[in-house]
């Protein structure tokens, strides 16, 4: 792609056009420029050249079950409508006996991930988080057991009186293969001592997955974007994670998650724009140029959006799920699942390759 192809409407956007055309990475000032840009179309034109620099027409997606063990959580983050106390209504902890009656009325010889996320339920110790991956390795050995998030880690720490390296250690042994993104929220302390102080700071978060990496594991990241957070702490947390990437390279996707209110009845001002969620799922993929992938995650953006990214630097297209439960514990008003088939719809509606793929992005088959 040649500068002059594009019709860039916004002439602030012509430098970064430049490094980007010629690979240059972005800085700060870079990335709050273009969230601060009306000009989409030439914020999607370019991350989509990255992207097909990448993936090519290659879109990606995985048969998975989302598993949440518990509800029962000590922290109050504001933006979870998922956390109940111990004995509210609607509260529950899985037995192991729960645990495997819930799969096994879900589980088809097609699904190759358990992710696997919960509260930080205190009243629990260190080993029904260990049961949890043994029970389901025992039961469905060959199922990827992508299990907790950054802060649940930090969590177990404290309640084992283990270190980070020794949680994970003992997590291995037990099962664990990959981490899941969540808990990263926004990786800087304003944000997190008003909305989540009670979970793991950035630093932990990232010593988290650093401490992963270094252990072997390969791992996700995400954003929860679209609150309280300004548009340059946006930017700073893609750095931060694209500091950490530069030294381990360990991260094997990032996926922006657009916030959602905490009731179903919530008007759509009290929601993400469209045009906020295509034009930060776009400038992800120009901030981060040390990750493989992006992810759209259409249980908060919707499918038809999810399809649209698919063309503004997008590669992959998430999972079936089964069964949603966090974001539609909030307000999310989206599926809470996708069949195989409504997956490759989607992808080949954008004229993508539907590439199906297990947990580190080794293909399965082509659709």
């Amino acid at each position: 792609m040649a500068l002059e192809t594009i019709a860039i409407q916004d002439k602030s956007l012509a430098g970064i056009a430049e490094k980007v055309l010629h690979g240059e990475r972005l800085t700060l000032e870079d990335g709050v420029t273009l969230f601060n840009s009306n000009d989409l179309l030439t914020i999607g034109q370019l991350a989509n050249y990255v992207n097909q620099q990448k993936n090519g027409d290659n879109v990606y997606f995985l048969q998975n079950l989302y598993i949440n063990p518990t509800n029962v959580c000590e922290a109050h983050c504001k933006f979870c409508g998922f956390r109940r106390d111990q004995g509210e209504d609607g509260a529950y902890t899985m037995s192991m006996e729960e645990l495997l009656h819930y799969v096994e009325t879900r589980y088809h010889p097609g699904i190759r991930e358990f992710h696997i996320v919960g509260g930080h339920n205190q009243h629990m110790p260190f080993d029904y988080y260990l049961d949890t991956l043994r029970t389901l390795r025992k039961a469905y050995p060959d199922v990827t057991l992508k299990s907790y998030t950054g802060a649940e880690i930090e969590f177990f720490s404290r309640i084992s009186g283990l270190s980070i390296r020794e949680v994970l250690q003992e997590l291995m042994k037990a099962g664990l293969q990959s981490l899941t993104g969540g808990g990263a929220e926004i990786l800087t302390e304003r944000y997190r001592m008003k909305m989540s102080p009670e979970k793991a700071s950035t630093d932990m978060y990232l010593q988290v997955h650093r401490t992963a990496h270094e252990l072997g594991l390969k791992t996700h990241t995400t954003m929860l974007y679209g609150s309280i957070e300004t548009l340059e702490e946006r930017v700073i947390h893609m750095l931060r994670l694209r500091e950490l990437q530069d030294d381990t390279n360990g991260f094997m996707v990032f996926i922006p998650l657009a916030v959602q209110p905490i009731k179903a009845t919530a008007g759509i001002k009290r929601r993400n724009s469209a045009i906020d969620d295509l034009k930060t799922m776009a400038i992800s993929r120009l901030m981060l140029d040390n990750f493989q992938h992006i992810k759209a995650y259409f249980i908060n953006i919707g499918t038809q959006l999810t399809q649209i990214s698919l063309t503004m630097g997008i590669s992959d297209a998430h999972g079936t799920l089964i069964e949603e439960r966090i974001s539609h514990s909030a307000g999310a008003l989206t599926q809470q699942a996708l069949t195989v088939d409504e997956l490759v719809w989607l992808i080949k509606g954008a004229g993508k390759r539907a590439l199906e793929r297990d947990t580190f992005y080794n293909v399965i088959k082509e659709h």
